[in-house]
């Protein structure tokens, strides 16, 4: 899934390849993308893009007085297209094209932009609004991972309750942290993703916070400027410890484990993390029952 840092660098490419543009033809692909109505998609067409933003991990270009949105999910990404076929696509085909955006830029060229969802499970959405805020997920995000004070913070933390590796990758609490991240951030931290935020101490928080800023300044440092095509590649070339499941952790060399539960898993060093302690995979529990 594309994380705040992702989605910043994919705003970024926005700003700096569309932004000047003036939007031709949308072609949607696959109609059940489109989660709004009015107005029409179409609507975007012939107007000037103004400028392009982030919130959370919602991704949204300014045409002229309408937004398009879109949050890419877990299989989602934006594909940029020099020369596209002006041939438009065929709805509800087996492609993982939803949308395509056609432009017509100063330069007299005529680019466009894919949104595309891997995977059978589709969650991509579009929303054309006229206002950000009017996008459900967007009106309901807690402050940005990169905006937050460390007193926010830490207030956020001690009134959730729960077990920290849930908390930072609630949007209500703390937007623009996914599953990825959270791993990099916990393990940069040296926290147990078991440990619960009622009971951290200002000490333990404040470290965390640290490494939150750290870990995604960092990722942000080296995403933006990167081609859209690569973004994933650098994304994977930074982990330390997601998606890692039985390397060597880079900071002690211990084993990296993993727990998985229904649709997502996630990665940790015990030595690092927990003390030692291996975490009960529930996967696994049930499979030697």
């Amino acid at each position: 899934m594309p994380e705040l840092p992702e989605v910043e660098a994919l705003a970024q490419f926005l700003r700096e390849h569309a932004v000047g543009a003036v939007v031709g033809r949308v072609d949607v692909a696959a109609l059940s993308a489109v989660k709004t109505f009015d107005p029409p998609v179409n609507a975007l067409s012939g107007r000037d893009v103004i400028s392009a933003g982030r919130w959370g991990k919602f991704l949204g270009m300014e045409c002229d007085g309408l937004w398009l949105i879109t949050h890419l999910s877990r299989g989602g990404w934006l594909r940029w297209i020099d020369e596209p076929s002006q041939i438009p696509p065929k709805p509800g085909g087996k492609s993982p094209l939803a949308l395509r955006v056609h432009f017509f830029t100063p330069e007299g060229l005529t680019p466009a932009f894919d949104l595309t969802e891997a995977g059978t499970k589709k969650r991509l959405a579009v929303y054309i609004v006229d206002d950000p805020k009017k996008v459900p997920g967007i009106a309901r995000l807690g402050p940005d991972a990169l905006e937050v004070t460390e007193d926010q913070f830490g207030e956020i933390l001690h009134g959730a309750s729960q077990r920290i590796k849930t908390a930072i990758v609630d949007q209500s609490l703390i937007a623009g942290i996914g599953n990825a991240y959270s791993d990099e951030i916990l393990h940069t931290a040296k926290i147990s993703p078991f440990a619960n935020t009622k009971t951290m101490s200002a000490e333990t928080i404040s470290t965390l916070f640290e490494a939150m800023r750290s870990v995604l300044t960092d990722a942000v440092g080296r995403s933006v400027g990167q081609d859209a095509a690569r973004l994933k590649g650098e994304k994977r070339s930074g982990m330390r410890v997601h998606a890692r499941t039985g390397l060597p952790c880079p900071v002690c060399g211990d084993t990296v484990r993993e727990v998985s539960y229904a649709e997502r898993s996630f990665q940790y060093c015990p030595t690092c993390q927990t003390g030692g302690k291996v975490l009960a995979d529930r996967r696994m529990s049930r499979l030697l029952k």
